[in-house]
């Protein structure tokens, strides 16, 4: 195996990646609350952890990756205030919290797909593990971390030694973060909801059914999700879900744990307190988390400042390629906030354009395609993407490669070999197109007016043609090509 160094924040440092089974990966990857689209800044973090799978596979790793959909219990406050957000969006748009759950779950797997994302080698629900973590919370209150509210079961995080290991805070400001959830109850600021009991139905509502579960106000007054416990009727706490799914799927092949930076104070130290309490093992040795994507003003996106952006409303209604935003993400760091501009986006959409169009200009020449021969250019390849991750000098060296002076078809073959790692989708620049007879008149049409040097017409019916979804490109010499963008 090649040495992989990644950036491990347990740490604060890179260090060698050696997995705790040889040459196999365990992989958890912290997915989705399925309450609402997934906005560009959370599909940031989707394709930050795409890249490294794929660096695991390119390096020859057996990877078992696992992904959650959080389905129950993450609440609109990130230390157990306020409202559940699947509950929420049962309110907003009148329809149950599982209803909510399946379309976002589904429209979340068309936005990784339309991103050329693995998909996850095993994906769960959080309501499909609910004794999982009624289990792991029965071991904590044996083992004397766990004690009772009027609200719920919570996790005492003074009893647990180097709870700030992973954010390498102090204490005192981790506790200064915390209070502003005011619950007197809690025995410590930083102490966190294992089990959050039901609200109690006021005696004065009449008898509720499944469609009458709000006052006239629009209050929950009744969950739609809930179970039985030994402590009471109510619902799972959001971090609870993350470690009893890792525990349960990935066993002793705790290996790689990831997410975005604002897990890092609250849901990861969270995870990692209640884990190693209950099985008295090191839980995951590296953590990777990527930096925000922030919007015009340095201000990250966000659903509560609801300011962000999805792939619908901000890529695709505007003809550009979802791969585009792939391909910017490829360019910052991981670890480096990453600055969103329509501007930007369409900036990195003319790169990605003139990278298939290099592509399609290699293979030309109708002949076979050599084996891909390892060299120079993968040995500095492999540095790149071995050295945390580092994708701006990965597309560097692609780009070396295309400009040197291997052979035309050598140069395909070590791109395309690239790509199992970029995931830019750069074979399918050398798929012939079958063009739609309206797109073939125009094409046909426009010829014509360039012989004649009507340029201006020229320009007019491309324009036509790429409102249709295509893409034209002239020839020296005479000639043009139409790709599908």
């Amino acid at each position: 195996m090649n040495k992989l160094f990644l950036y491990n924040t347990l740490n604060r440092k890179k260090e060698e990646f050696r997995p705790i089974k040889k040459g196999a990966v365990g992989l958890y990857t912290c997915g989705p609350t399925v309450y609402n689209y997934a906005h560009l800044g959370n599909l940031r973090s989707y394709v930050f952890e795409d890249i490294l799978k794929r660096v695991l596979l390119y390096n020859g790793y057996k990877v078992k990756q696992v992904m959650n959909i959080t389905d129950v219990g993450h609440l609109t406050g990130d230390r157990d205030m306020g409202e559940d957000k699947l509950e929420a969006g049962a309110k907003r748009e009148g329809k149950t919290a599982k209803q909510i759950a399946e379309f976002y779950t589904q429209a979340f797997r068309q936005d990784i797909k339309k991103l050329n994302i693995l998909e996850p080698d095993v994906w769960c629900k959080a309501t499909d593990y609910i004794k999982q973590q009624i289990d792991l919370i029965k071991i904590l209150e044996k083992k004397g971390f766990a004690y009772k509210t009027s609200d719920g079961i919570y996790y005492d995080t003074a009893k647990f030694e180097n709870y700030n290991k992973l954010s390498h805070l102090p204490l005192e400001k981790l506790k200064e973060g915390a209070r502003v959830e005011k619950n007197p109850e809690k025995k410590n600021p930083t102490d966190f909801a294992l089990w959050k009991f039901s609200s109690k139905i006021p005696p004065t509502l009449p008898r509720l059914t499944r469609d009458r579960l709000f006052d006239k106000g629009g209050k929950i007054v009744k969950r739609q999700q809930e179970w039985p416990s030994p402590w009471g009727v109510g619902f799972p706490g959001w971090h609870i879900e993350c470690s009893a799914m890792s525990l349960a799927l990935l066993k002793n092949q705790l290996d790689i744990h990831c997410g975005g930076i604002d897990h890092i104070n609250v849901h990861h130290t969270n995870e990692i307190a209640q884990s190693e309490a209950a099985t008295g093992k090191k839980f995951f040795n590296f953590w990777l988390h990527n930096a925000f994507l922030n919007i015009a003003g340095g201000k990250k996106m966000a659903k509560s400042e609801e300011n962000f952006l999805t792939l619908e409303n901000a890529l695709i209604k505007k003809g550009i390629n979802p791969l585009a935003f792939r391909f910017a993400a490829l360019g910052t760091h991981y670890r480096k906030p990453m600055e969103y501009s329509e501007e930007g986006i369409r900036a990195a959409q003319d790169g990605l354009k003139h990278l298939y169009n290099q592509i399609r200009e290699l293979s030309a020449k109708k002949s076979p395609l050599p084996p891909f021969v390892k060299g120079g250019f993968q040995t500095k390849f492999l540095q790149a993407i071995n050295d945390d991750l580092n994708m701006p000098q990965a597309l560097a060296v692609a780009q070396e490669v295309l400009k040197s002076k291997l052979a035309d078809k050598e140069k395909l073959a070590a791109v395309l070999d690239f790509d199992k790692v970029l995931g830019l989708n750069l074979a399918d620049a050398l798929k012939p197109v079958s063009l739609p007879t309206e797109v073939k008149a125009l094409a046909d049409k426009r010829e014509r007016v360039r012989v004649e040097e009507n340029y201006k017409e020229s320009d007019r019916l491309r324009e036509e043609i790429e409102k249709l979804g295509f893409i034209v490109e002239d020839i020296k010499g005479g000639g043009q090509r139409i790709y599908k963008k």
